[in-house]
């Protein structure tokens, strides 16, 4: 009996090709879906932001929880330093490779220091009061190494200016907004037109509430010593009456005797 092997689209007969008469049909099957969801935009809290820095990076963090503490690796991916268009805060923003799950989310302060990593040239080591990757507020000691020397020394960089940005400008660390400073100035360029005899009646003022505030102060001391006073009186009858009490029960232990 012939052999029939197939080969693609023809057919060997006995080693003689032959043509195919049953073609491949490909039919594209289209449906239409059941329900029509919406498009959701998902917001990733950063449309307020400017992004400063972004490098790809390998974060890790010193565990205490382990027996020894140890460094355990917590992500690779980019990590940002975001700059708030308002608010001039700057926080640190690292996101997983694929999974983009967050592994660094923490605001950077003045007093921040970044040192390196046993004498690395590529990885800096900085601590944290309060990260926010694990969605509940902890401290943190963290540790970043780059690629190269050169991406650490941007990071460095920075990093620097991000911290003076905070302590210059940000409301939280700079003390009071621009809008407030400007107010005080003018109240105090109109205050210095007032009269002198206005100030001095400000001064006698002054002066007579701290007399009071004085004199309140000494009271309250007074008061506090006659209290202490008594107590130590209570005290000492009680210590009277148990060593009274001591006596009559030798006493009567001796007439039992």
């Amino acid at each position: 009996m012939p052999e029939n092997v197939l080969n693609g689209d023809r057919i060997e007969v006995n080693g003689e090709p032959q043509d195919n008469d049953e073609e491949n049909i490909e039919n594209d099957v289209h449906f239409e879906p059941i329900i029509s969801l919406p498009l959701i935009e998902v917001s990733n809290n950063e449309e307020d932001e400017i992004e400063m820095l972004k490098l790809r990076a390998k974060l890790y963090r010193y565990d205490t929880s382990s027996n020894p503490a140890e460094w355990k690796e917590r992500g690779t991916g980019e990590v940002k330093l975001l700059r708030h268009k308002m608010k001039n805060t700057v926080r640190v923003v690292m996101r997983r490779d694929k999974t983009l799950k967050i592994c660094a989310n923490h605001f950077i302060t003045p007093w921040m220091e970044l040192k390196p990593n046993c004498g690395s040239d590529r990885a800096w080591v900085w601590s944290v009061l309060a990260d926010y990757a694990d969605e509940q507020l902890k401290p943190e000691l963290l540790a970043i190494r780059f690629a190269n020397a050169e991406n650490a020394s941007m990071w460095k960089e920075t990093f620097e200016k991000a911290k003076k940005i905070v302590g210059s400008e940000c409301e939280i660390y700079a003390g009071k907004s621009n809008s407030e400073q400007k107010r005080i100035e003018s109240d105090s360029e109109s205050s210095s037109d007032v009269s002198y005899s206005e100030s001095t009646d400000n001064e006698d003022q002054m002066k007579s509430l701290k007399r009071t505030e004085e004199c309140e102060a000494i009271s309250q001391q007074k008061d506090i010593e006659n209290e202490m006073t008594e107590e130590k009186q209570v005290i000492t009858n009680e210590e009277k009456i148990i060593n009274e009490i001591a006596k009559l029960k030798v006493k009567n232990e001796v007439e039992k005797q």
